[in-house]
């Protein structure tokens, strides 16, 4: 047989020791976790389907050398028989085909064995062995090898299948480094990252992975972040600026100031999501596993019934035969190709997505994705990059140089978001500016002397208390303007926006062709709001609203029928994120609670994610549905042929094995596809 240790569970999601999951939407969780199966020692042998795929240890031919002898035995004896026509003395036959027998199914015959001493006699190894030892009892010695050599053929490319499917996600347990430099008075020791605490320094070398979240205490760095966001285009960092544990360091040696614990790092939560994810099944899923329970005992009565009830209405009534047509039933209807076939392919859509940098937290939010056509957007941070630039800058006199000039030195003495906004836009231009006494006028800017001359710099409110006229234009702005006043004059404005994400216009553009609602909620006024939707073609924009007014927003759009998926970053998302039917985090940017309560998490922040997290659950989907027709379609065919005298057990093992490989081959063809 293809597996080391036979007997246990097939569960082809589970990739490592279950942790504690994170917190999760108790209405829809409960009802899509483990359906009752629980992950302990006698789980093992009650579970639907019992082999141990995907560790790998033993999908390698030469773990397969008893069943690869078998084989050759198989097709010597062949050869011999219908190349040759040379037919050994049955006796002779028997003890060949015997020990060919053994060599290939001694690990079906002993779990078979042990289950029937349990009293399970509904499973697919009882099922193979009764079958193969009922060929031998009527002389159908190769036909019984065959059975059992293709049966186990089979279970070694499904083993060597979700051992493969499980890489892209087993990758995920690598990128946690094992050791890490730490500064401690003045001295450099390598420790365990659990033993670092927070506020303490650690070194990262050139081509070292950074072990745990802090502050680049160091210049500058750039850092390899597929680890995290699925994308490998390098990204750079500033002295001050987060970086994240799983980053790689490509230049030189950084000092990094430790911000959160190993436990509670960014990377750590992902590898948590992910384990979890693998052992929440979905509706489907769970529909397979209980349609296996009850399908096996019906095909074994039936295969009895095939036996022995023409011996009430068939004259020439011949036991040997009627038992091979029950024989050929029992072959046909094992129910493998759905068991593996289907988790498989769940498990290779939480792959695909997670080589896309998207993490979803259970396979059932995979299906939940195909039945979405409303996706409800927050604007900062999920739409924008909540970073604000100018946007323009207009003089009176038609100087925009020397009015953001001096705006940018009065600015420069303030820490407040727009300010910074305006100070990085004028780069190098207050050089040799003289920047006199500032004071702030709360609420509504700076007063200061630049250059010897009196500066108001900020909004309408500030111009209104020192009676100075300003245009209509400044008031009629759709972003935020900061209104500039010199020597009691009014001498312009400066506009500040949030910057579109690169990928927000695409994103909503495909949604639209996906036949998908798109609405923005946002806290920021209405005028920004209805702009930022104008440019990115959103139908329906909300602004001025409180976290309780989004809420509100959801249920309404859920008390008219639409299924919702909510995109958010901030903690004010989190209540919006539970009530969706899909909650949707920015995972690089977003909070800590939203990305707990979320079902599925983006990890490079691009919203052109969120229509590939659609596209892989509809692909998901289809291909599982696929399999299902396919496995279902080929044996209730081969099952009546059989039944009917006219399908040989050749064709049932060929018709079974080949049904399973050709399901497993479609499951595995999501993990190469590219979206």
């Amino acid at each position: 047989m293809a597996t080391k240790n036979i007997d246990t569970c097939c569960d082809t999601a589970t990739i490592a020791d279950k942790k504690p999951a994170a917190t999760h939407k108790p209405h829809q969780h409960n009802a899509h976790s483990h359906d009752g199966h629980s992950h302990d020692a006698h789980s093992h042998d009650d579970h639907d389907h019992d082999h141990d795929h995907g560790d790998g240890e033993n999908s390698g031919w030469k773990g397969q050398i008893p069943l690869l002898i078998s084989l050759a035995i198989l097709a010597v004896m062949l050869t011999l028989e219908y190349g040759f026509k040379i037919i050994p003395a049955k006796s002779v036959s028997l003890l060949i085909f015997g020990a060919a027998y053994l060599l290939a199914g001694y690990n079906v015959l002993k779990l078979a064995f042990r289950k029937a001493m349990r009293l399970d006699f509904f499973n697919e190894f009882f099922l193979m062995s009764v079958a193969t030892i009922g060929a031998f009892s009527i002389g159908s010695y190769s036909e019984g090898v065959a059975v059992m050599v293709f049966y186990s053929i089979g279970e070694w490319f499904q083993d060597v299948a979700v051992s493969n499917a499980k890489r892209s996600i087993k990758a995920l347990l690598d990128i946690r480094p094992d050791t890490v430099d730490v500064i401690r008075d003045g001295k450099t020791s390598t420790v365990k990252p659990a033993d670092v605490e927070i506020g303490e320094l650690i070194q990262v070398r050139a081509g070292e992975k950074v072990a745990l979240d802090g502050e680049l205490v160091s210049a500058k760095g750039t850092f390899n972040t597929a680890a995290m966001t699925g994308e490998s285009k390098p990204d750079s960092k500033a002295k001050g600026d987060s970086v994240l544990a799983g980053m790689i360091n490509l230049n030189t040696v950084i000092e990094v100031k430790v911000l959160s614990l190993f436990k509670d790092s960014k990377l750590n939560r992902i590898l948590e999501m992910v384990q979890d994810a693998t052992a929440r099944k979905s509706k489907t899923q769970l529909f397979i596993s209980r349609f296996a329970k009850v399908y096996t005992p019906i095909v074994f009565a039936l295969a009895v019934l095939v036996v022995a009830l023409p011996y009430l209405f068939v004259t020439n009534y011949v036991f040997a035969e009627w038992l091979y047509r029950g024989l050929v039933f029992l072959v046909i209807s094992c129910p493998c190709a759905l068991v593996v076939s289907i988790p498989l392919g769940y498990f290779g859509g939480i792959g695909l997505a997670s080589k896309n940098g998207i993490l979803f937290k259970g396979s059932n939010f995979l299906d939940v994705m195909t039945t979405i056509n409303t996706v409800v957007m927050d604007k900062t941070g999920t739409l924008t990059k909540g970073v604000f630039k100018v946007q323009r800058v207009v003089a009176v006199n038609g100087d925009e140089k020397e009015l953001l000039r001096l705006t940018a030195a009065i600015e420069s003495k303030s820490t407040h978001p727009i300010a910074t906004a305006v100070t990085l836009h004028a780069g190098d231009v207050l050089q040799g500016t003289k920047i006199g006494e500032v004071e702030e006028v709360p609420g509504k800017g700076l007063k200061g002397l630049i250059d010897g001359k009196q500066v108001l710099a900020g909004n309408i409110k500030l111009l209104d208390q020192f009676n100075i006229a300003y245009a209509d234009e400044a008031v009629q702005e759709e972003d935020t303007v900061v209104v500039v006043a010199i020597e009691g004059i009014y001498a312009g404005f400066i506009t500040i926006a949030d910057e579109l994400k690169e990928d927000a216009i695409q994103a909503v553009k495909e949604m639209h062709e996906m036949k998908i609602q798109t609405v923005m909620l946002s806290g920021d006024k209405q005028a920004v709001v209805s702009k930022i939707g104008r440019l990115l073609g959103i139908d329906r924009t909300f602004g001025d609203l409180l976290p309780e007014n989004k809420v509100e927003k959801v249920e309404e759009l859920k008390q008219q029928g639409r299924h919702i998926a909510f995109v958010g970053d901030g903690i004010n998302d989190a209540p919006v994120v539970a009530l969706a039917d899909a909650g949707i985090a920015m995972g690089g940017l977003g909070s800590d609670a939203t990305i707990e309560t979320a079902d599925i998490v983006i990890q490079n922040d691009m919203p052109s994610k969120i229509v590939t997290a659609i596209k892989i659950g509809r692909l998901t989907k289809n291909i599982v549905w696929q399999n299902i027709a396919l496995a279902m379609g080929v044996k209730v065919i081969v099952l009546i042929l059989g039944a009917g005298g006219v399908a040989t057990l050749w064709e049932a093992v060929i018709a079974d094995v080949g049904v399973a490989l050709l399901a497993i081959l479609n499951a595995v063809r999501i993990q190469k596809m590219k979206l």
